[in-house]
């Protein structure tokens, strides 16, 4: 009995540390090899968890179609006999999470035995097939949205949308088609049709873009129609207008030599149609300001450098749901000609760049920054050219507080009157009137304390708080010539409902905003609900 005894303490330790997964260095050092791939597909409630496991969850997992197993697997950068990549894994996961119609995605190893790692791709649907309504009020103005909104069909993976949206520039029945992955492959396809009180707007689009780092090449093209009425305001109030009416059409080839040293070099190359042409409104209710027609026809060349580092995070933009940040170098510039021999009317040199570099770890402190530029040279001349550069700034108090600033800042040379900078109410001001002030340059500075609470009501809605304060101002010429107030500024609170069982991906602000400054025509409290991104 004495040495069956001694035995099994000798078997359990043995037996622990062969169940223990390798990390993901010993399993690149070891140059282990990719076995089974597990698909781990939850579905919207988890029926295992009692607080989930009611009648209406059960029917709403039960008429809800599951993703399918092909449309994961194709996203997915790693494969069986491949060598283990945790590089890839990671990018995989990404790729996954970026999808509208998954909370979240992982992959772990599952088992691991004679050089062979096997793997466990974990993700959790969302419910897809939703009306979609909404009402939202910024900047002084109401917004209404109605209509049927499909993000997963089938389960394939594509978007179906039909829907009316009521504004204060237009009414607008628009149809639309997504698919990440036509036929199975990484091509994407886009299609809207608009019809419009004012005009009619219609897109279609085929891109295969550079869908991962490693992505050796990259094609597409895009067509574009769009007719509408603009107006220009004052104040917040409408003071002016033009019909818009443009035509745009892209094609474009890029080539790669993938990742090399942790970073990434792709080339692109393509031609442009651009035209744009204005007149005065039919049966105009206000003054006509009407900017110059402009047609260009360009070839351009572009280059974009980008560096291998991302980190993860929660409760930073969102609550309770893994985030995703680039914190690496990236640099993107592209040059076109156009020219009046190939059909524009104009000769000029058209440039666009941008950059962004993080700084700091989300876990503690961390800086994001970035800037944009674009606009034209003609005769020797910077035309229609605007720089805007951001900051924003995360920092990490405890697990449910978080401390948060931005400052934008946008600088216009020579703009079009189509192309004016604005600031209000839909632009980050939150106490005013959307499109207060215009000029050609902007500078915007917003702080928030952000609260996360534990109250999840139902388990189907995360709830946050946020205490804040905006600061902005415009200069430059204005095409009105309207009054400006220098610096404005407000102060306010709101609540923050996270769905985590929806599709939108879009959190609920409830605001209300004091303005400190402005005209007397605005109110002394400005009350906003919005549906945004983050927080």
């Amino acid at each position: 009995m004495r040495y069956r005894i001694i035995a099994l303490l000798t078997l359990f330790p043995a037996s622990s540390l062969a169940d223990e997964l390798p990390t993901d260095a010993a399993l690149e050092r070891d140059g282990a090899i990719i076995g089974k791939l597990t698909l781990d597909k939850s579905n919207v409630f988890d029926l295992s968890n009692p607080a989930e496991n009611n009648w209406l969850y059960r029917l709403a997992n039960r008429w809800h179609i599951v993703t399918k197993d092909k449309v994961i697997k194709k996203q997915l950068l790693v494969a069986s006999g491949d060598t283990y990549s945790a590089r890839k894994i990671d990018e995989s996961e990404r790729i996954l999470r970026s999808n509208q119609y998954l909370f979240d995605a992982s992959i772990e190893p599952l088992r691991y035995a004679n050089g062979v790692v096997d793997l466990a791709v974990k993700t959790r649907d969302v419910w897809t097939l939703s009306p979609d309504v909404s009402v939202s009020r910024s900047g002084g103005e109401n917004r209404t949205k109605y209509g049927l909104e499909e993000t997963n069909l089938f389960g394939r993976g594509q978007l179906l949308r039909i829907a009316r949206i009521e504004n204060v520039d237009r009414t607008a029945d628009s149809l639309e088609f997504y698919d990440r992955h036509l036929g199975n492959s990484w091509v994407t396809a886009f299609l809207k049709i608009s019809d419009n009180s004012d005009g009619k707007s219609n897109q279609v689009s085929f891109i295969r873009p550079f869908y991962a780092l490693d992505t050796r090449w990259s094609a597409g093209g895009w067509v574009l129609h769009d007719d509408r009425r603009n107006t220009l305001y004052a104040l917040g109030e409408e003071a002016a207008e033009y019909q818009h009416e443009r035509d745009y059409a892209s094609v474009f080839g890029g080539w790669s030599k993938g990742l090399q040293n942790g970073w990434v070099r792709r080339w692109t190359a393509g031609l442009v149609r651009d035209d744009n042409r204005f007149s005065m409104v039919r049966d105009a209710t206000l003054p006509a300001v009407i900017p110059r027609d402009r047609d260009l026809v360009y070839a351009f060349v572009g280059l974009e450098v980008v560096e291998d580092q991302y980190e993860t995070s929660q409760n930073r933009d969102q609550m309770g749901r893994t985030e995703d940040f680039y914190l690496g170098s990236r640099l993107a510039v592209s040059l076109g000609w156009s020219d009046t021999a190939i059909g524009a009317d104009r000769d000029a040199l058209v440039f666009s760049a941008s950059a962004s570099r993080g700084f700091g770890s989300l876990d503690k402190t961390a800086l994001l920054l970035s800037a944009t530029t674009s606009g034209r040279v003609e005769s020797g001349h910077a035309v229609n050219s605007l720089l805007t550069i951001n900051a924003r700034y995360y920092r990490t108090q405890s697990e449910k507080r978080l401390f948060f600033a931005t400052l934008g800042a946008t600088v216009g040379h020579s703009l079009a009157l189509d192309n004016a900078v604005r600031i209000g109410g839909d632009s980050g001001l939150r106490g005013y009137p959307l499109r207060y002030q215009s000029g050609d340059s902007k500078m915007l500075i917003s702080v928030e304390q952000r609260y996360f609470t534990d109250w999840y009501p139902f388990r189907l809605v995360r709830i946050g708080g946020a205490l804040f304060a905006d600061a902005g101002r415009v200069w430059g010429r204005d095409a009105l010539d309207g009054k400006r107030y220098g610096w404005l500024s407000d102060v306010g609170f709101g609540l923050r409902l996270a769905p985590t069982r929806s599709s939108s991906g879009k959190m609920v602000h409830i605001d209300v905003a004091f303005p400190l400054g402005g005209d007397d025509s605005i109110d002394s409290v400005q009350f906003l609900l919005e549906a945004k991104r983050s927080f």
